[in-house]
């Protein structure tokens, strides 16, 4: 492929739907982004830090900056103070992050279920995207989860919906797998 003056466009991609491989598709950008010599970051909010999946495994070794900002999943608790607490912390750690300039690539995995909660003022998050547009070296932001409230898709560039046809969990009832789920 021939090198030609590129220009570069900040985007917000949302992966969302209720199939599974939201965080997988993600995970490609990440991949590629690394390929090219960029530094990439992923905020994982609602997921456990103690979880150790292969995608942040392989992250972390490739030098991405990975932080969780969940204490699993939501229906385990009966509590949700201490998610809400710890997801707007997150949301916090990621506006520092994207304001910073020093990342190409920052993911928001499971970011749509604070959002969907309340954790998360969904109108603050729209004003800061639309706010940092206009920094010029703002990073491509890749946000994932189910059901993308209307005022992300609309701030949003690019939106991929993924959609279950046929899971194993579903018609065979096998648990989540090494490697495929996690």
């Amino acid at each position: 492929m021939h090198k030609k003056e590129e220009i570069r466009t900040p985007l917000i991609i949302v992966y969302t739907g209720n199939g599974k491989g939201k965080t997988t598709a993600s995970m490609g950008l990440i991949m590629r982004t690394l390929g090219h010599g960029k530094s990439c970051a992923v905020l994982q909010f609602i997921k456990s830090d103690a979880w150790e999946t292969g995608e942040k495994l392989f992250a972390l070794s490739h030098g991405v900056l990975w932080e969780n900002y969940g204490k699993g999943f939501l229906w385990e608790h009966t509590d949700e103070e201490p998610s809400r607490k710890i997801c707007q912390d997150g949301w916090k750690r990621a506006m520092e992050l994207i304001s910073s300039q020093q990342f190409e690539l920052v993911v928001l995995d499971e970011f749509t279920y604070p959002l969907q909660r309340g954790y998360i003022d969904c109108d603050s998050v729209v004003a800061f995207f639309s706010s940092i547009r206009e920094l010029g070296k703002a990073p491509h932001i890749v946000i994932t989860g189910r059901n993308i409230p209307e005022s992300i898709i609309a701030e949003a560039d690019m939106i991929h919906e993924i959609v279950e046809v046929k899971h194993p969990w579903r018609n065979k009832r096998l648990s989540a797998q090494q490697c495929i789920e996690y």
